[in-house]
């Protein structure tokens, strides 16, 4: 089966097409290189296409003769949304929609989209895929929108489709020099350098973190499966819950960091507990976790170690300069 992935060179995507190259499937993917690296693709036998999403005639041409899609690329901001609203939607809205289409035009069998959790917005946790979800920020809407577009057009042109909903995936090739997303890959990398890592808010805000592979495995089946379609999955764990502060004392044990964190103002719209149902995953996917949070992390470390601590990248431009919501850690590239 030929299989294409979108941001094929990015953390998640690069981990699912090492997956099915294993699994004995032909694999082909684009990516921008804006969030992905060539280096976590270079030893896998895929066909690399640098290429935009939004770009429909090239899609439609680089994505000839794929079977199932993977639509993994995304500019994962969050809180970045808020202050470069129409960047985040471009991608997200635009991009993902030119996927789709694309994939018709080449009657693509089935497409799998990785939304994200920021759907679900401030309602209570932890969050289900029957809640009725109420996004707070540019992003979540984004996200939103692209699973509906991709319904609508699944109800149209008669092809299979499934919606992963990861949440706050950690583990090795995870960019850790972006200095807009990525909590616990940011600490690392500040720690590493004798920096102290910053906390936006007092720090009590609650996750969950999911190691890469448990969600490999869980996309594995929302795309191969032939009994499992028209699905909306939440993927990752509804266990180990933990604060920001936790993480980093976790994080500054691991590395024997004896310095504080700093602590900033609270970003605008943050979700306080963004914390997922993982009931769904474990009877339709056969989800479990395989590594604790104390494993996830200890990957990251060497991971990063290896690779060396790097200066921390501002790829994205801030479209509203309002001084009242932008983050000064941004503004004034503080990392």
């Amino acid at each position: 089966m030929h299989v294409f992935i979108t941001g094929i060179a990015g953390f998640l995507g690069s981990h699912l097409a090492q997956r099915c190259l294993e699994l004995g499937h032909k694999v082909s993917g684009c990516d921008n290189l804006v969030g992905g690296n060539l280096d976590n693709i270079n030893e896998l036998n895929v066909k690399f296409y640098k290429a935009n999403c939004e770009n429909l005639d090239e899609m439609t041409k680089i994505m000839v003769g794929t079977d199932v899609l993977c639509h993994a690329a995304a500019y994962a901001h969050e809180g970045l949304s808020n202050v470069s609203p129409n960047l985040i939607c471009q991608n997200n809205v635009v991009g993902s929609t030119s996927v789709f289409t694309a994939a018709i035009r080449n009657h693509v069998k089935r497409i799998v989209f990785c939304s994200s959790m920021a759907r679900y917005g401030k309602i209570k946790a932890p969050f289900e895929e029957n809640n009725d979800p109420k996004p707070v920020d540019p992003y979540g809407v984004s996200k939103l929108a692209a699973e509906n577009i991709l319904k609508i057009l699944s109800s149209t042109y008669k092809f299979e489709y499934n919606i992963a909903i990861p949440h706050n995936i950690i583990g090795t090739k995870q960019k850790y020099d972006d200095a807009f997303r990525n909590v616990a890959s940011i600490m690392i990398n500040l720690i590493l350098q004798d920096r102290k890592p910053i906390i936006y808010g007092d720090g009590n805000q609650k996750r969950c973190f999911s190691d890469i592979y448990d969600c490999i495995n869980c996309i594995e089946k929302l795309l191969f499966d032939k009994n499992i379609f028209s699905e909306t999955v939440n993927i990752g764990p509804d266990e180990e819950f933990i604060t920001i502060n936790q993480l980093f004392e976790k994080i500054s044990n691991k590395l024997q960091f004896n310095k504080g964190p700093e602590y900033h103002s609270s970003r605008p719209n943050e979700v306080f507990e963004a914390l997922c149902s993982s009931d769904k995953a474990r009877k339709l996917l056969g989800y479990k976790t395989t590594k604790t949070l104390d494993q996830s992390l200890d990957d990251m470390i060497s991971y990063i170690k290896k690779k060396g601590p790097k200066k921390f990248e501002y790829n994205y431009e801030i479209e509203i300069e309002n001084e009242k919501v932008i983050p000064q850690t941004w503004k004034n590239r503080i990392f």
